[in-house]
């Protein structure tokens, strides 16, 4: 097994003593019933407490545990840095230092870490260590997974605190995706192409919020333009997908060109939340009646029902205090089409 640096078993807390776990489940037990960090608390030990009920294989109990431990130290790593926006960057872990899209994630990289954001890639080699080299050790992130070949982390980001080393791919994937405000591909093999499908299935289907989709390709090579060549011939023509699903990508040859793209997509989008049927987009600065008209005719196969209408927070987002100020763009989202959703946001950047 490669060397992983310090990996979450090297920093995991020692075992509470029965009387430790009675105490806690205590203080647990009476805290507030309106305390919602608590009650969902309550939820997940009652969850746990059952699957010893369910008679479950010790197999079935061990993949539980894991997953649990990994996502509780994940989750810890990035904590702290909760307030930095993020790109997840993917590619092969084969592909060498004197590679035109080596050198490409390497400018790309430190010139998205210049405009403030971080990175996060698998940690390995190739595009992945030409991003961190890129990043700078403090403005990186590695999300290993435990291979037993070409896996083990780079020398940027090896016993770094932000190096992650996960033993499934559903929970590695999952910070991938959660963690990021925006998505860079470079050429890969398969691990990218599970990777970058399942990024435009979660898009595609309104799973995860919008967010720049990058695919990243030096100048002279052809790697995404037959991918995408591909996409449109076997599967738009097919009608497999649809015409605005090809909105949720774009590919370019240039890390200007991709920084670009980034910074145009939070221009004016900032982000957004579901309040019941609601949808509040909010905007980090408001727009005439004239513009919101515009808006009107041309996106209302967007809506289940009503119109779009400019507001201020909603009273369930008053528990995010920092987007207060913000002005929302609320309608009642059909969540037919997040490829109609993401022209939508290209439209108010463009204003």
């Amino acid at each position: 097994m490669p060397t992983t640096g310090k990996s979450s078993q090297s920093r995991s807390r020692p075992v509470l003593s029965p009387d430790e776990i009675l105490h806690h489940i205590s203080t647990l037990l009476n805290r507030p019933e309106d305390d919602l960090h608590a009650a969902l608390m309550r939820e997940l030990l009652t969850g746990l407490l059952k699957l010893n009920d369910a008679h479950l294989d010790l197999l079935d109990i061990k993949i539980v545990n894991r997953a649990v431990k990994e996502l509780r130290h994940a989750f810890g790593v990035f904590h702290g840095y909760r307030d930095r926006r993020k790109v997840s960057i993917f590619g092969s872990a084969r592909t060498p230092s004197d590679d035109p899209n080596y050198q490409l994630a390497h400018q790309f990289a430190h010139a998205i870490v210049r405009e403030g954001f971080m990175v996060i890639t698998g940690g390995a080699d190739g595009i992945m260590r030409a991003a961190q080299e890129g990043a700078g050790r403090e403005n990186s992130f590695g999300v290993n997974i435990m291979l037993p070949f070409e896996q083990g982390p780079n020398s940027t980001i090896a016993d770094d605190e932000k190096l992650i080393t996960f033993k499934y791919f559903f929970t590695r994937k999952l910070m991938f995706q959660k963690e990021a405000n925006a998505i860079a591909l470079f050429p890969g093999g398969f691990g990218t192409h599970d990777e970058g499908f399942e990024i435009l299935t979660l898009a595609q289907t309104g799973k995860s919020d919008p967010q720049p989709i990058i695919c990243l390709q030096a100048p002279g090579c052809d790697y995404w333009n037959d991918w995408s060549a591909f996409v449109v011939r076997q599967l738009l023509t097919r009608k497999l997908i649809n015409e605005e699903d090809m909105s949720l990508f774009v590919i370019v040859d240039s890390a200007e060109a991709a920084v670009g793209h980034i910074l145009r997509f939070y221009r004016q989008y900032h982000s957004m939340r579901f309040v019941g049927r609601q949808l509040a987009m909010r905007l980090r600065q408001t727009i005439s009646s004239e513009k919101l008209e515009q808006i009107r005719d041309r996106f209302t196969d967007l809506l289940s029902d009503g119109t779009f209408e400019l507001c201020g927070p909603l009273e369930e987002e008053l528990d995010e205090p920092a987007l207060r100020n913000l002005p929302r763009l609320v309608f009642n989202f059909n969540r037919r089409s997040a490829g109609r959703l993401r022209q939508l946001i290209s439209h108010l950047n463009g204003l």
